[in-house]
């Protein structure tokens, strides 16, 4: 675990604990509802992975962009969305964010800078390298930060827009989310050679970061933000991190392709927010009450949350073509 240089630092890493264990706790939740069936479809669950999606995102502003993934809600919570309306949209209910039409895999909150989920492996690259130009564009000073799996650097579009990104300088970071497979695969099975070099061909400046350790990734974002505000973009990052449950909560059998022991090892010894619950403790900048009282608290936000959109209105029939077409 990285370490503080002060003290003072504690309203902002107690903000990053909150936001770790608020996702977390949705993606418990979400669970309970497909498990019970009350949710439509399928989810991807992002738990394990929730240093990540803070550590990038609490080095963003509201005015900054992102775009998701088909395992979108941890960026989602991340950049500042509410309970009630991403469980509304995860029910089909109208006050979702998207009125209930996006769902899972396409939920989106533009409030905050969230351009939005994507179900196809990579689909946002294009969106945005697009955003980022339109910043360059504009003159504006957002970065947009892309957030992809290891198995999306087998589409050929990642590549395409790198090389536009570089040689436009794009105000973008390539964030790969290296979860050690690639659905039912183990990366180094899909993947030739060194994940960073594929960046680095095209002349971008590329890290690898433990994304367990929510202040190392904060730290590099942060670093690697404020350059691309000054026009040093773009820029791409590895993340090691690893996904609890399986590909997608109907993956409940994984042993033909990873070992209970693989999984029991990562849960007890590298979990992002055991980890930066100790460190908070020990550098004195929070008691184990004060992280129980946090705990408890988020929990029922939580479930408050799942009550409420469990009651709220499905989006009348008459909405059906809303939102398809423009004016």
């Amino acid at each position: 675990m990285a370490k503080a240089k002060t003290k003072s630092n504690a309203e902002d890493y107690l903000r990053m604990y909150r936001q770790m264990v608020r996702i977390r706790t949705f993606e418990d939740n979400a669970n309970q509802l497909y498990l019970s069936a009350k949710m439509p479809g399928l989810t991807h669950m992002y738990s394990g992975e929730e240093a990540v999606a803070v550590g990038i995102c609490e080095a963003l502003t509201d005015s900054d962009r992102i775009t998701s993934t088909h395992r979108g809600h941890g960026h989602c919570v991340a950049k500042g969305a509410e309970f009630k309306e991403m469980f509304c949209e995860l029910l089909g209910k109208e006050e979702g964010y998207c009125r209930g039409k996006g769902g899972s895999m396409h939920i989106a909150d533009q409030s905050h800078g969230n351009l939005g989920a994507n179900a196809i492996v990579g689909g946002s690259m294009g969106i945005a390298t697009g955003s980022a130009l339109r910043a360059k564009l504009q003159g504006a000073d957002d970065v947009t930060v892309c957030f992809f799996g290891d198995g999306a650097t087998a589409q050929g579009l990642m590549y395409e827009v790198m090389n536009m990104a570089a040689l436009w300088k794009l105000p973008v970071i390539y964030a790969c989310e290296n979860n050690g497979y690639s659905e039912y695969t183990k990366t180094e099975e899909i993947a030739a050679g060194s994940i960073t070099a594929r960046a680095e061909a095209f002349g971008i400046e590329a890290h690898k970061v433990d994304g367990q350790d929510v202040l190392a990734v904060n730290e590099l974002a942060q670093k690697l933000v404020a350059r691309a505000r000054k026009g040093e973009g773009p820029f791409f990052i590895e993340l090691m991190t690893y996904r609890y449950h399986g590909h997608h909560v109907g993956d409940i059998n994984r042993a033909y392709y990873r070992s209970k022991d693989e999984e029991r090892d990562w849960k007890d010894n590298r979990d992002p927010i055991v980890r930066f619950r100790s460190y908070l403790v020990q550098e004195g900048l929070a008691s184990e009450e004060e992280i129980e009282a946090m705990n408890a608290e988020i929990e029922q936000d939580a479930t408050e949350a799942v009550a409420y959109a469990e009651a709220a209105r499905y989006p009348d029939v008459s909405e059906v073509d809303m939102h398809v077409y423009a004016d």
